[in-house]
């Protein structure tokens, strides 16, 4: 079974909390996971980002899940992405100094998919993996061509026809799961496969 290490990091607006699972192996690439919109009560906690986290350590990846400025015990308060793509940053530079400049994933659920595109513009990942980023909702910008994007085809809070006009001018692929909605409530086991299918054997 992997190890969990709790972390407290200080960001730009107070300490931040976090858990990193760390994988029996040796790892092959570190792994952030960000996590829903926290003013309708989001949290490292939540079931999409803690499987995203099992999952990447599967893989072998260091995978750091953290509670965004605001919530639970990390201090600060609620900044619309600008001050939480500052604490993936923060978290980024904790997981480096740890376990070394290993391959960096960026991943993140809804607001958390958002602020992980955001953030990949300026730490330039090896991939993202967004899971119903909240395009419309907040200004995505566009993303790496290998961004593996999964989406419910019966999303309720981010509508898959936001994703596909988003998607559309990049050519970006979307993996549909049909009759999912937002919380992919059942299909967590999928996401898992899907994430699993993406990175086993490939080259890092």
């Amino acid at each position: 079974m992997p190890n969990l290490k709790k972390f407290s990091i200080t960001g730009t607006a107070g300490n931040l909390q976090g858990i990193a699972h760390i994988p029996d192996n040796a790892p092959r690439a570190i792994a952030v996971v960000a996590h829903p919109l926290p003013t309708m009560g989001g949290t490292m906690e939540n079931k999409v980002v803690t499987t995203l986290a099992k999952t990447f350590v599967e893989l072998d990846f260091v995978s750091l899940r953290f509670n965004f400025r605001g919530v639970g015990d990390s201090e600060g308060e609620f900044d619309e992405g600008e001050g939480e793509v500052e604490d993936v940053l923060a978290v980024v530079r904790h997981a480096r100094q740890e376990y070394g400049h290993l391959p960096l994933i960026l991943s993140g659920f809804s607001f958390g998919g958002y602020v992980q595109a955001c953030a990949a513009q300026q730490l330039r990942p090896h991939q993202l993996v967004l899971v119903a980023p909240a395009v419309g909702r907040f200004a995505m910008p566009p993303v790496p061509h290998n961004t593996l994007l999964i989406h419910g085809e019966q999303d309720e809070v981010v509508p898959l026809a936001d994703v596909l006009h988003w998607a559309r001018p990049q050519q970006l692929p979307i993996v549909v799961l049909p009759g999912t909605e937002h919380f992919f409530h059942g299909r967590l086991n999928q996401i898992k496969q899907i994430v699993l299918h993406e990175f086993n054997g490939q080259p890092l």
